[in-house]
């Protein structure tokens, strides 16, 4: 499901150099001075007009939901776009050489700060500048990705952000849950996204100890995960998919392999579940925006990105759909799973207007 983005409208056209408005800074008048009753009341303090640039490997829904939530909550901190706030997105439309291209474009623009959402566009970004804040998001190990060094800390002066490390265990024990015969995990993973090949290594790890075994598929591009997903036909009981961005650009051809196969999807973000699959536990997409922008406006603010504290949000949500398992051959018991949500029956947060 593919929600109406009105937020991103007025979004500036493919690397155009963003133009910084004038700081409107509100004077108080005199003690002495006689005020005219429009004047009386009294303004509060407005913030000096920034230039935010944001970027993704990518557009799908779940990172569409983080990017709204960090253009939503830059407006509650006071940094409005239109008014105050300039905003330049674009997309790597999965093109790693577009990726570079673009982190280029925006060191030369030189916004006030940079929003790398995904682990590829963080890391091609905090190789282009040491200077301009970089705030990444959405990355699953940004020890991994080279963004912290193994003390968690800023692997670079310049970089701070929020990244969404989802432990295994309870992925695996949800499996359970869906398909309690469940022994062979499939999974579809592009691995060129260090964040997908991170979950795959743990996945490895991890599954012998529930009796389960891995099976991997590799899908270089988007336009091969439908096939990929087929080429497991008679070798899994169950597919899972995380934290990889071209499996999730493509889920529509996933969802349409695994109906064919009779086989569960299980992911980790709820728009996964709202375009076909049968369930997810992860983070909140859109409150993985709203936290994301308070990091980025204490940036705008003027504290230095190596004063702020990298931080991980792991609070996670059960989305399920009933309808979408039994298209996939399972049975789907909403009493026995605990606090979820039923996206049958849910519908989807709406953008703000």
């Amino acid at each position: 499901m593919t929600l109406a983005r009105n937020k991103f409208a007025q979004v500036m056209p493919k690397f155009a150099a963003a133009a910084i408005a004038a700081a409107v800074v509100g004077c108080s008048q005199p003690a002495q001075t006689t005020q005219s009753p429009a004047d009386t009341s009294e303004t509060p303090t407005e913030k000096t007009a920034k230039t935010v640039a944001i970027t993704a490997i990518v557009e799908h829904p779940s990172l569409d939901d983080i990017r709204l939530g960090v253009v939503d909550g830059l407006a509650s901190l006071g940094y409005k776009e239109g008014e105050n706030l300039t905003v330049n997105f674009q997309s790597a439309q999965g093109n790693m050489a577009t990726v570079g291209q673009i982190a280029k474009q925006f060191v030369a623009d030189t916004p006030d700060a940079i929003v790398g959402i995904t682990t590829p566009s963080a890391q091609s970004l905090a190789a282009a500048t040491t200077s301009i804040p970089l705030i990444y998001t959405a990355v699953s190990d940004p020890v991994a990705a080279k963004l912290l060094n193994e003390n968690h800390q800023a692997s670079q002066p310049n970089i701070t952000g929020l990244s969404s490390q989802l432990p295994i265990e309870p992925q695996v024990e949800l499996f359970q849950k869906i398909k309690p015969d469940a022994k062979r995990i499939g999974f579809v993973f592009s691995p060129g996204e260090a964040n997908s090949v991170a979950v795959k290594n743990e996945l490895i790890e991890i599954l012998p100890k529930y009796g389960m075994t891995l099976v991997e598929v590799p899908a270089n591009r988007s336009s091969d995960v439908g096939d990929a997903t087929r080429s497991l036909a008679g070798k899994v009981d169950l597919l899972y998919t995380s934290l990889d961005n071209g499996v999730a650009s493509a889920m529509e051809a996933m969802v349409q392999a695994a109906n064919e196969l009779q086989v569960p999807v299980i992911t980790s973000d709820e728009f996964s579940v709202r375009r076909g699959a049968t369930a997810a536990l992860g983070v909140n997409d859109y409150d993985f925006g709203l936290t994301t922008a308070k990091l980025v406006a204490q940036v705008l603010d003027g504290k230095a990105p190596n004063d702020i504290k990298p931080e991980v949000m792991n609070t996670l949500t059960l989305f399920i759909s009933p309808k979408h398992a039994a298209n996939q051959g399972v049975t789907v018991d909403l009493t026995t799973l605990g606090e979820s949500i039923n996206v049958d029956t849910t519908p989807a947060r709406q953008p703000n207007n």
